[in-house]
């Protein structure tokens, strides 16, 4: 394993504390390149099997011949999926090259799980307009409404702001979506106004906290240092706001984080139940048939892709599989 040259783009390396502990100098590491809590979260957990696995040694002492032996083990004798593989892989590359500053080496004989080809859950709108009735009435049938309207992810919608929603020119700014990209949807007239009146009773409990000395939010890069009032500005309050207050993980601060994803999770699993929908539906699968739906009634597919936040439009095409009618609309000649 070869170490590389650190003078060679110092000034986009962030070199950690040679003096904190393994773990820590990851989460220096991964902080300072702005990555999610819950990827810190992943990344942490995949470096520790990997050392424990391998008896403890430090990864300085390891290389490319115990990756591909803990990375087959994965999927030899774990049978975890191909997504949980791939993301040990990333973590241990990101160790090796962005922390330790040393080149692993390749990846190329390691034993590599499957990627099964499967079709998106799409509801039809029967079955969606069930799973939505179905829903007690509240925020959390709010948001699956709007997940459903807007094709949004979960944790987009979790993780929207007051200022991300525009009630004027009817569209919602979805910011930081999957790569790091922003873009802009739709927002549905049909849950305008119980969107708006939704905003206004959580108004009064961020006004409610800034009384009781709270009320600030967490801002992402770093925009606290540079804007300091701006953690307890209206504009920037999460749209869903938690019930209760928390302590950051990484600030220790106590404030008032987004709506938990467990609890649409579980509430729009009730909701399959109630309305005796056989397929095993979940939060994507409103974001699914929102993509699905709109091909059907005739949208462009560059237009969804758009919509979806998709790179390329092959990501996109997959739905056209799973249309009532697919591609020219060819007939069964069953039915002929």
């Amino acid at each position: 394993m070869k170490t590389t040259n650190a003078s060679v783009g110092s000034l986009e390396r962030f070199i950690p504390n040679p003096k904190a502990k393994l773990l820590d100098q990851v989460r220096e590491v991964i902080r300072f390149k702005h990555y999610s809590i819950r990827t810190e979260q992943a990344y942490i957990q995949w470096i520790k099997r990997f050392i424990f696995f391998h008896h403890k040694r430090h990864p300085r002492e390891m290389g490319e011949e115990e990756i591909q032996t803990f990375l087959t083990h994965l999927a030899a004798q774990q049978k975890v999926a191909a997504s949980t593989q791939n993301q040990a892989l990333n973590a241990l590359v990101f160790l090796y090259r962005k922390v330790l500053n040393m080149e692993p080496g390749g990846f190329g004989e390691f034993e590599r799980v499957k990627r099964p080809a499967k079709l998106p859950v799409v509801l039809t709108k029967e079955e969606t307009q069930r799973l939505l009735a179905a829903m007690k009435p509240g925020t959390l049938s709010l948001m699956a409404r709007l997940i459903y309207g807007t094709g949004m992810r979960l944790m987009e919608c979790l993780r929207l702001r007051v200022q991300d929603v525009d009630f004027e020119r009817n569209q919602i700014a979805v910011r930081d979506g999957k790569g790091g990209k922003d873009r802009v949807t739709m927002l549905p007239q049909a849950v305008k106004e119980e969107l708006r009146q939704h905003q206004q009773r959580v108004k009064i409990l961020h006004e409610t906290d800034l009384k009781d000395g709270f009320g600030n939010v967490y801002l992402p890069y770093a925009l606290d240092r540079k804007y300091p009032n701006a953690e307890r500005q209206w504009g920037w309050q999460y749209v869903f706001p938690s019930s209760k207050r928390s302590t950051d993980p990484r600030s220790g601060q106590l404030r008032r984080h987004h709506t938990k994803e467990l609890c649409l999770q579980r509430a729009i699993k009730e909701a399959v139940r109630v309305a005796a929908i056989t397929k095993p539906a979940s939060c994507h699968s409103l974001r699914h048939s929102f993509a699905t739906h709109l091909l059907e009634a005739g949208y462009d597919i560059r237009t969804v892709q758009e919509l979806l936040g998709h790179e390329s439009v092959e990501t996109t095409q997959i739905y056209t599989h799973v249309m009532q009618k697919p591609g020219l609309g060819v007939k069964s000649p069953l039915d002929s």
